[in-house]
């Protein structure tokens, strides 16, 4: 008789006469050998993964890692081109859009102008340098040089806390003007994406922003945007369920407006008279009134060396280009070069960055430095003698190529590698005798000057391996 309940056809290998293969225990939830889905929503048990198994992934993956802000970034570090190179490609490319016919009225003007800017002898090439200094620390001067100084030797939390919230208040004001710029640019394309039923009221209340930012009155300008042009656009997405783009520039307004309403004078100077009674260093400051504050505040060489001339020209540049003014090519050129920027700014990029593209004696030069002003020694004592201030220097020099210099500074002691193509190379004697010249000139003692060949560019994460202290911190997203 058939089997009518046996399969009709029968597996090849899985008899009971060849199933003897041992079957997979159940696994246990204490079992490390399987490795955690990374997923930041939940606490997931321990497993084989080490912290030093996911830097070197991140490093080594072509994928972005989601689980980690670290992470990320030294992905995204590794994968910046070099910024030199981006500068000659992106001047390279302007200098051709100027000779091209058809370019709308003052462009070519536009671009030509900052072309010239480049163009320095020595003495404009120290007030270049200088403004990159002076503009690349906010915190600068003999007030946050007492703070630093009082946030260092007192252990108390509410001092420290004081101190920070100051200066996270001083950081909104100093940034005032960047702030509103922000806001009217957010406002202006929120604008145009509102249907035209709702553009009129946004354009007039636009029009009264401009007005109040232009005189300076912020009580005005925030009751406006508090009591009137963020509800109206609340009210726009509420009936519409508009959740998308706009829904979410309209956050990114209300963290500006409260960083607009964090930087008033007000709460500045409250904050300011707040940390004089927590410490004898300072206690002079209660000889200062309003007005030596917000002059103290206001007249450093940050906010002198925010109104350079070719920071703005820039600045305005980049804008003009990423919108397609100067054409296709330029366009993807500053693009890269922006997000190139913006990757210097992570909070994890603990180093002071400068950017010299100049043009001296008819040659062109793209050249970016590294400094670490605290930079450690790898099993330290930490002491002052242990202390150094680390610098890479990256430079494409036109006729000689490019050319990487990593230096070490121990009070008057100079550790220098040079390193160049062939024809650095060829005269690495003689360059290495010029440098330790030029360092005795100076006052300082060359410890060590090497000149070799550039194989591949030095990485950041090479010259400054206290990047990777961020892993100490809270390093996940949210």
């Amino acid at each position: 008789m058939a089997d009518l309940l046996g399969a009709a056809n029968r597996v090849p290998g899985y008899d009971s006469a060849n199933n003897n293969r041992a079957l997979p225990t159940e696994m246990r939830p204490s079992q490390t050998q399987i490795q955690n889905v990374p997923d930041p929503t939940r606490v997931g048990r321990p497993d084989a993964r080490t912290d030093q198994q996911g830097a070197n992934d991140a490093l080594q993956s072509d994928v972005l890692r989601y689980d980690s802000n670290l992470q990320t970034f030294l992905q995204r570090l590794r994968e910046m081109p070099e910024l030199p190179e981006l500068m000659s490609k992106t001047m390279l490319l302007m200098r051709g859009v100027i000779s091209t016919p058809g370019l709308q009225q003052g462009i070519a003007q536009e671009m030509a102008q900052l072309l010239e800017m480049l163009q320095v002898d020595a003495e404009g090439f120290r007030q270049l340098f200088m403004e990159q200094v002076q503009g690349g620390n906010r915190f600068s001067g003999p007030l946050f040089s007492l703070l630093r100084q009082t946030y260092g030797s007192l252990s108390g939390d509410h001092v420290r806390q004081s101190i920070l919230e100051f200066a996270k208040r001083y950081s909104d004001f100093s940034s005032t003007a960047h702030i509103g710029r922000n806001m009217t640019s957010l406002l202006q394309q929120i604008t145009e994406r509102l249907p035209r039923s709702w553009q009129d009221n946004m354009n007039q209340l636009l029009a009264q922003l401009e007005n109040g930012l232009a005189s300076g009155s912020r009580a005005d300008n925030l009751k406006l945007l508090q009591g009137e042009i963020i509800p109206y656009l609340g009210s726009y997405v509420e009936r519409t369920h508009d959740m998308g783009p706009l829904r979410e520039m309209l956050n990114r307004l209300v963290l500006d407006v409260a960083r607009y309403e964090n930087g008033s004078e007000g709460q500045l100077l409250q904050s300011f008279r707040q940390m004089e009674g927590y410490s004898e260093l300072l206690k002079g400051l209660n000889q200062l009134d309003d007005n030596a504050i917000l002059k103290l505040l206001r007249e450093n060489d940050f906010t002198r060396a925010a109104g350079s001339r070719f920071a703005e020209g820039l600045a305005h540049a980049a804008s003009q280009a990423l919108r397609g003014l100067y054409g296709h090519e330029v366009q993807e050129s500053f693009a890269e070069l922006v997000r190139a920027l913006l990757i210097q700014e992570s909070v994890y990029m603990p180093l002071n960055h400068m950017l010299f593209p100049v043009e001296w004696q008819g040659k062109m030069m793209y050249s970016e430095m590294w400094v670490d002003p605290d930079a450690e020694e790898q099993g330290g004592s930490g002491q002052e003698q242990d202390h150094k201030v680390q610098f890479l220097f990256k430079l494409d020099l036109e006729s000689l190529g490019f050319l990487e210099i990593a230096l070490s500074s121990r009070q008057d002691q100079v550790e220098m590698q040079i390193y160049g193509p062939d024809t650095v190379q060829a005269n690495s004697g003689l360059i290495a005798e010029d440098m330790r010249d030029i360092l005795t000139s100076h006052g300082l003692a060359s410890k060590d000057v090497r000149v070799s060949k550039l194989e591949r560019p030095l990485t950041l994460t090479e010259v400054f391996p206290n990047l990777f202290e961020g892993k100490r911190g809270v390093n996940v997203k949210i």
